[in-house]
């Protein structure tokens, strides 16, 4: 099974808090919006600020903001960013090691392809495609009176 970790999957959940506020987020702001516990939020901040990602500010109204808008940053990029490089096979990744029967192996060309094609479906992702990035329309007042039907009983 092809499986991409929980801490990405987390991280991807993060990000896409970051690209619908408008301001900068603390952790514990990220922790209480995504449910994502705050020691894994902020340990997942330092990373991804690491990798460029997200920028930590620092001070009275400090937190974390994207680096780049969401539609700058692909999700091939976050995969990255905590995995390392895609790929279906460790042999497939580049400086992985090599397993005992490399050298009569029949199937490692075959997997290469298939790497290089979810590795382009990532990169064509963009975080702004994951979950709803529009802002809510304002919310109207609320009428002051309720409207008398026509034909409706008054006390």
């Amino acid at each position: 099974m092809i499986r991409m970790s929980k801490l990405t999957d987390y991280a991807i959940v993060l990000l896409a808090h970051l690209a619908r506020g408008e301001r900068t987020l603390t952790a514990q702001e990220l922790a209480g919006r995504s449910r994502v516990p705050l020691p894994t939020v902020s340990k997942l901040c330092k990373e991804l600020s690491r990798a460029g990602l997200v920028v930590s500010h620092r001070g009275r109204h400090g937190g974390y903001s994207l680096a780049r808008p969401p539609e700058a940053i692909s999700v091939a990029e976050v995969v990255e960013a905590l995995e390392g490089p895609i790929s279906l096979t460790e042999c497939g990744t580049p400086g992985g090691d090599p397993c005992g029967i490399e050298p009569f192996c029949l199937a490692k060309a075959s997997w290469d392809p298939v790497s290089r094609a979810i590795h382009g479906a990532l990169q064509q992702l963009p975080l702004s495609s994951i979950g709803p990035f529009r802002r809510p329309p304002p919310m109207r007042e609320p009428p002051t009176a309720l409207p008398v039907l026509p034909g409706a009983n008054l006390p």
